[in-house]
């Protein structure tokens, strides 16, 4: 996509969402990573529907190590793959309760260290948390950033860099937001939804959908 189209791209999807926000609930950069490792292969209205409860008794990750792995299983046994995840959860607040003070590194390197934290994770929790302008691909940036042309890749990194380069600056803290919104809500995968769609003559994508 050209430079120009990439600028007017993001101008309108931000016309129509100023100020776009993370649909995960969360109080505190802990509970914000707690609820995006929780959220793999997973709806955000499902973690939230569990973490709700979850995060009323626990916002630390020392009240997470006291909770323990049994009774956070209890808390989280709706979300796919809770075994594991609450395994991850546990031993990801030991680390920051033993290494960091308690705290979030706010470092992706450091974030990629801990258990279930990959780098899709790590940039979501540098953005919303720390207002880092990174963009976490996920199944919905992945698709419409090769959709629509904005930055085609054959693997989610690939599509990560060429964001990173095709985005202007002025537009990138929220990039990672808009689109992900737009791919939810308009750009699905099975039928995009091309007549409501705000930058539809900017994309390159040709079997668009009629109303």
């Amino acid at each position: 996509m050209q430079k120009r189209k990439v600028d007017e791209f993001f101008r309108r999807l931000a016309a129509a969402d100023p100020e776009p926000k993370t649909e995960l609930d969360y109080l505190n950069p802990y509970t914000l990573l707690v609820a995006v490792v929780l959220s793999a292969q997973a709806t955000d209205v499902g973690v939230n529907r569990a973490t709700g409860p979850l995060f009323r008794l626990v916002d630390t990750p020392q009240k997470m190590v006291e909770l323990g792995e049994e009774r956070l299983r209890e808390f989280i046994k709706t979300i796919g793959l809770f075994n594991t995840k609450a395994r991850n959860v546990v031993a990801l607040s030991r680390i920051l309760v033993e290494e960091h003070g308690g705290a979030v590194p706010a470092d992706r390197d450091v974030l990629e260290t801990l258990p279930g934290v990959g780098r899709k994770t790590a940039n979501v929790v540098m953005n919303v948390a720390f207002g880092r302008p990174t963009i976490a691909v996920d199944t919905h940036i992945f698709r419409v950033a090769n959709r629509t042309g904005l930055a085609p890749g054959k693997t989610p990194l690939a599509v990560e860099e060429g964001l990173e380069k095709a985005v202007p600056a002025a537009w990138r803290l929220h990039a990672h937001h808009w689109l992900i919104l737009h791919g939810r809500y308009v750009c699905q995968a099975r039928k995009p939804r091309c007549p409501d769609c705000v930058v539809r003559d900017l994309c390159g994508y040709k079997a668009k959908t009629v109303a």
